[in-house]
C-alpha cells in the first residue's frame, strides 16, 4: 500500500518527463504540418491562418501535454507498449483535437475583418484539423512503435552459445512468448529455446520469433526423443494440475528435470521482474488436477481497508497467510494474536521488513485464547471491528491422547473469544473450521463442531455482530499436513506410509483457502456456515507416488510405499457437509453455504456447561466420549475417542 501511495503522489518520474517533452514537440510538429501540407506550397500559408496557427500552437502543445498525462500515456515506457497503450493514444488524440477546436470556437484567438458585419471569428479548416489528428497519431504512436521495435531488434540475431542447456517451452500463449523473450533478451541466462509444445491445433507448425510449435502434450514423448532437450519448463501460470502431472511425468522418464512458471497467485504476489528467473521447480500443489482459485483480493477484501483487524493464531500457517494478504488491503491496524513467541516474532518480522507493514500499523500481542481476562484486556485495549479467528490444536493423533486439551482450546477457547467479541461490539467475527467437524470421528474434529456450534450460538445472543464459520478440508503445507509428513520420509530414504490405499482427502493451497476465508467475512449475516468448494478428493496413494516423482525418484524402486492400515476414528473419504445441511450457493465463487436449521442457543449453552465441568476436573475418557456424542460423531467415534484417552 505504501507503494502504491508513493506512486499515486509522484506519477511522473525523469523518463515519463522526457516521454512527455518528445510528445509535445512531436505535436507541435503535427499542428505545423498540417498547415504546410492543407495549403499549397507555392502560394505559402495565407496570413490569416499564420496568425491563427501562431496564435493557437502554445496552447496545442499546453493542451496535449495537459490529456497525454490525464491518459497515463506516459506511464509506461515506449518499449514496452501494447496494443492497450496503442489505443489510449487513439483517445488522448480524439480529445485534443475536440478541446483545441472547442478553445477556438470559446476563446476567438483570431478575427478577421467581414464586408458584411465588420469583424468574423476565424475558424481552424477542416482540412487542417484532419491532417493534424492523422500526423499526431502517426508522430505519437508511430515514436513508440518505433522504440519497441528497435528494443524487440536483438531478438532476430539470437544466437545460442555452445553450452547452453536446451530448454522445451510448454505453452505457446501469453506465458510461453514472455518466456522465450525472455530468453533472447538475456543471453546471460545461457538457455537455447529448441520449440514448443501447445494443445492449441490452431498454433501447431507455427513459428514464435523464430521458435517452431511441435505439437501438442498427448505427443510430448515423442517430441521429447526427437529434440533430447535438457530441461521442460512448463510455461502456463494457470495450466490444470492434470496438464503439470503429464508432462512431470514424461520428464521423469526419460531423466529430464522438469521446471514451471509460478501460479497466477504467485506472480501477483511476486510483483514484477523476470519472468524466467521466478521460475522454480515443480511442487505438489502444481499437479492436484484442480483449477486453482483466483481472486482480486484488493476487491473481495476491500471491507477490511480501514478497519482495526484481529487474527488470532497469527503465527500458524493459516493465520500467517491470513495476515500477509489482510496487510495487502490497508487495514487501519492489523493485530496479531498467539501465544507462541517465536511464531509470533517470525510473522511480526516478516510483515514489517518483506511486506512493508508500517509498526504502528502492527501490533504483536502474546495471549493465550483459552485465558478470558486477558483475552478481555486485549480487545478493550485494541478496540477490533473485525476478527478472524484462526488459534486452533489441528494434530488429529495429538489430540486423541490429550482431549482435554484439545476441547479447551478448539471449543471452550472459540466460545469465549466469540463471546468476547459480541460483548465489545465486535462488527465481524469469522472462524476457520475444517471438514473434519463434519460428523467427526476423532476428537479434533468433535471440537471444531463444538466450536461451530459456539458461533452459531453468539450468533443468536448478539445481533449487532456479523458471525460466520468457513469450512475447509486439508491445506497443502499447513501445520498437521500429510504433505510435509511424506516428504520427511523421501528426504530420510523411506518408506512412505499410507494408511489405506482407498483413502482420499480434498487439498487446497494456504494462499486460496485464505483467500475465500477473508471473502466469506464479507458474506457472513448472522451464523452461517460457508463451506469452501474443494475440487475433487484426492487419492493418498497417489498423492505419495507424485511426491516421489517429484523428488527425481520412483516409487516402489528408489523409495518404498507401505501400508500401515487406519487409526481409531480415521475416516477413509472426508466430507464437507453434515447429512442434515443442504449445500446452497452464494453470490461468491467456490463458496457454499451449508443450509440447516438452527440450534437452540439454550440447549447449545447447556452443552457447554456439561463439557466445561469435564475438562475442569480433567475427566478426559469422560469428556471425550461426552463430545463426541454432543457433535454427532456417533458410537464409533465415542469408543475410539474415549479407547485413545486411556491409552
Amino acid at each position: 500500500m505504501r507503494r502504491r501511495l508513493r506512486t499515486a503522489a509522484l506519477p511522473l518520474h525523469r523518463h515519463s518527463l522526457l516521454q512527455l517533452a518528445v510528445d509535445g514537440a512531436l505535436v507541435a510538429l503535427a499542428y505545423f504540418l498540417a498547415y504546410r501540407l492543407r495549403f499549397d506550397q507555392a502560394i505559402g500559408v495565407p496570413h490569416r491562418f499564420q496568425r491563427l496557427f501562431e496564435a493557437t500552437l502554445p496552447w496545442v502543445v499546453v493542451f496535449s501535454l495537459v490529456i497525454f498525462t490525464l491518459f497515463r500515456i506516459e506511464q509506461k515506457q515506449w518499449r514496452y507498449v501494447t496494443q492497450r497503450d496503442y489505443s489510449g493514444v487513439l483517445q488522448a488524440v480524439a480529445v485534443l483535437a475536440l478541446a483545441v477546436v472547442g478553445f477556438v470556437a470559446l476563446a476567438h484567438p483570431v478575427t478577421v475583418p467581414s464586408t458584411s458585419s465588420g469583424q468574423v471569428n476565424l475558424s481552424i479548416p477542416t482540412g487542417v484539423m484532419a491532417l493534424f489528428v492523422l500526423l499526431t497519431l502517426a508522430f505519437v504512436g508511430g515514436s513508440r512503435f518505433l522504440a519497441r521495435a528497435v528494443y524487440e531488434r536483438p531478438i532476430r540475431g539470437f544466437r545460442a552459445s555452445k553450452g547452453a542447456r536446451r530448454v522445451l517451452i510448454v505453452g505457446a500463449g501469453d506465458g510461453g512468448r514472455l518466456t522465450l523473450r525472455e530468453i533472447l533478451r538475456n543471453p546471460m541466462l545461457d538457455l537455447n529455446p529448441v520449440g514448443f509444445v501447445d494443445d492449441d491445433p490452431l498454433k501447431a507448425g507455427l513459428r514464435i520469433d523464430g521458435v517452431k510449435v511441435l505439437g501438442a502434450t498427448e505427443a510430448l514423448g515423442r517430441i521429447l526423443d526427437e529434440t533430447e532437450p535438457d530441461e521442460i519448463l512448463i510455461a502456463i501460470p494457470s495450466a490444470p494440475g492434470s496438464m503439470r502431472a503429464r508432462v512431470v511425468r514424461a520428464g521423469r522418464e526419460r531423466g529430464i528435470p522438469v521446471r514451471t512458471l509460478p501460479t497466477v497467485f504467485e506472480l501477483l504476489q511476486a510483483g514484477s521482474g523476470h519472468v524466467v528467473r521466478q521460475v522454480r521447480e515443480v511442487q505438489v500443489e502444481d499437479i492436484l488436477g484442480r483449477e486453482p482459485v483466483r481472486m482480486e483480493l484488493d476487491r473481495v477484501g476491500a471491507y477490511l481497508s480501514g478497519e482495526v483487524v484481529m487474527v488470532t493464531g497469527a503465527g500458524g500457517s493459516i493465520g500467517s497467510e491470513l495476515c500477509r494478504q489482510i496487510a495487502r488491503v490497508a487495514p487501519r491496524r492489523l493485530i496479531l494474536i498467539d501465544h507462541a513467541e517465536d511464531n509470533l516474532f517470525r510473522i511480526q518480522r516478516e510483515l514489517e521488513d518483506d511486506r512493508h507493514v508500517h509498526p504502528s500499523a502492527l501490533a504483536a500481542v502474546l495471549a493465550d485464547c483459552k485465558e478470558g481476562e486477558r483475552m478481555r484486556e486485549v480487545l478493550e485495549e485494541h478496540r477490533p471491528t473485525v476478527i478472524f479467528h484462526a488459534a486452533a490444536y489441528k494434530h488429529v493423533g495429538l489430540m486423541e491422547t490429550n482431549p482435554v486439551e484439545a476441547v479447551r482450546n478448539n471449543a471452550l477457547a472459540t466460545r469465549l473469544v466469540a463471546r468476547l467479541a459480541g460483548e465489545c461490539g465486535v462488527k465481524t467475527f469469522v472462524l476457520v473450521s475444517t471438514d473434519k467437524a463434519v460428523t467427526p470421528a476423532t476428537v479434533m474434529g468433535a471440537s471444531k463442531a463444538l466450536a461451530e456450534y459456539a458461533v452459531e450460538e453468539m450468533s443468536a445472543r448478539f445481533s449487532a455482530t456479523r458471525y460466520a464459520t468457513v469450512r475447509f478440508g486439508n491445506v497443502l503445507g499447513s501445520s498437521g499436513s500429510v504433505v510435509p509428513i511424506f516428504r520427511r520420509q523421501i528426504a530420510r530414504g523411506g518408506p512412505v506410509t499410507v494408511t489405506d490405499e482407498r483413502m482420499t482427502r480434498y487439498f487446497m493451497t494456504i494462499p486460496e483457502a485464505v483467500q475465500l476465508i477473508i471473502r466469506s467475512g464479507s458474506l457472513g449475516k448472522g451464523g452461517e456456515i460457508f463451506v469452501l468448494e474443494m475440487g475433487e478428493p484426492v487419492p493418498i496413494l497417489q498423492l505419495a507416488r507424485d511426491m516421489i516423482e517429484l523428488s527425481g525418484l520412483q516409487a516402489d524402486k528408489d523409495i518404498a510405499i507401505e501400508i500401515v492400515g487406519r487409526r481409531p476414528g480415521e475416516k477413509l473419504h472426508e466430507e464437507l457437509f453434515n447429512p442434515q445441511e443442504r449445500p446452497q450457493h452464494t453470490p461468491a465463487e467456490k463458496i457454499l453455504l451449508a443450509g440447516r436449521t438452527a440450534r437452540d442457543p439454550v440447549q447449545v449453552s447447556g452443552w457447554f456447561d456439561e463439557i466445561s465441568l469435564l475438562v475442569l476436573e480433567g475427566d478426559a475418557a469422560g469428556l471425550a466420549a461426552k463430545v463426541a456424542e454432543l457433535a454427532g460423531g456417533g458410537h464409533e467415534a465415542a469408543h475410539a475417542a474415549s479407547g485413545e484417552a486411556t491409552i
